[in-house]
């Protein structure tokens, strides 16, 4: 039985669904940028303020919102930052409430950096479908062939997209050629690239997971060090298959067990949506399962129990701690 299959009980998570963040208005913070995800303010010149919401994004289109999934998303994150801060600088200073983090200000680069382990996705500018497509030049990574889908790589790759309206797959040379980065610095940013991803595995290995690829953002701090920004290995930022079932299912030629929001993409398939199309109802029913599968991945990911708040007031809560915290 999928998960979306199932009927809802009465979940602790029902209080929940109507407080859930589809935004917020802070007008102390400073001036504000909305991502797809995070509400950005800019408080002053060394640092900002990342304010996870509950808004749930797939194929660039914002659907619904989860409950109490920005504050999984900031407690994976922040327990990540402090996993891989050995392997390069990070921007973290700290997390006055569950669903904020303040960080610094970097300058930020203007690609986003995919590394992939295995060749799948499901969309444009995935490995699966580009491949799928008869791309064997993937940003400047030649594919062998007969590859099938979920199939490992024999050592990861790095696939480069541009940041803008849309998404656009480039290579190393491509951002030379743009003055993205430097020769000397795309090596230094492959170079991190690869560490993190591998440091991402060797931990989620241990947790029974795989982790299959994942996006980070970096950007130069005031003294020029290369710093890893936004969030590192969460579930919408990578994606995780569960080890002990992926070689039998892959065998078969099933979809593997995935604990991210592939699942979310994969149901809006099933549900027949196609780009330009007719979107399905995203129900209660489905939100709290949503957010039944961010907390498992949660619990299975840091070891420990996520915790519901006491309070469903999220925007409150969030405003009060932000404001004892600048009031320091």
């Amino acid at each position: 039985m999928d998960w979306y299959d199932a009927a809802m009980p009465s979940s602790p998570l029902s209080p929940f669904l109507a407080t859930a963040l589809q935004g917020t208005d802070f007008g102390f913070l400073g001036k504000k940028y909305e991502g797809k995800v995070r509400d950005v303010y800019m408080p002053n010149d060394r640092e900002r303020v990342l304010i996870a919401t509950d808004r749930q994004s797939a194929f660039d289109i914002l659907w619904t919102t989860i409950p109490l999934k920005g504050q999984i998303l900031t407690q994976i994150s922040t327990w990540w930052f402090d996993k891989v801060k050995d392997v390069m600088p990070t921007h973290f200073i700290a997390m006055p409430d569950p669903n904020v983090v303040i960080a610094r200000n970097l300058k930020m680069l203007k690609v986003e950096i995919v590394v992939r382990g295995y060749l799948t996705g499901s969309t444009g500018t995935s490995a699966w479908v580009n491949y799928n497509k008869g791309v064997r030049n993937f940003c400047g990574n030649v594919l062998p062939e007969g590859m099938v889908k979920n199939q490992q790589f024999k050592s990861p790759i790095i696939t480069p997209t541009t940041k803008g309206e849309e998404d656009e797959l480039i290579d190393p040379a491509g951002i030379v050629e743009r003055g993205y980065a430097t020769k000397e610095q795309w090596e230094e940013i492959e170079d991190r690239a690869f560490a993190l991803f591998r440091r991402g595995q060797e931990i989620a290995a241990q947790r029974g997971l795989i982790l299959v690829d994942t996006k980070y953002e970096m950007g130069y701090d005031a003294e020029g060090k290369l710093t890893v920004g936004d969030e590192v290995h969460t579930p919408d930022s990578s994606r995780y298959w569960v080890a002990a079932t992926y070689e039998e299912r892959h065998t078969k030629g099933e979809e593997p067990e995935s604990l991210d929001k592939e699942f979310f993409r994969l149901w809006l398939r099933s549900q027949g949506f196609e780009y330009g199309g007719k979107r399905p109802e995203i129900t209660d029913e489905v939100r709290v399962m949503l957010a039944q599968k961010y907390i498992s991945l949660y619990e299975k990911m840091t070891g420990g129990t996520f915790v519901l708040p006491e309070n469903a007031d999220v925007t409150g809560r969030i405003e009060k701690n932000l404001k004892a915290y600048f009031q320091k």
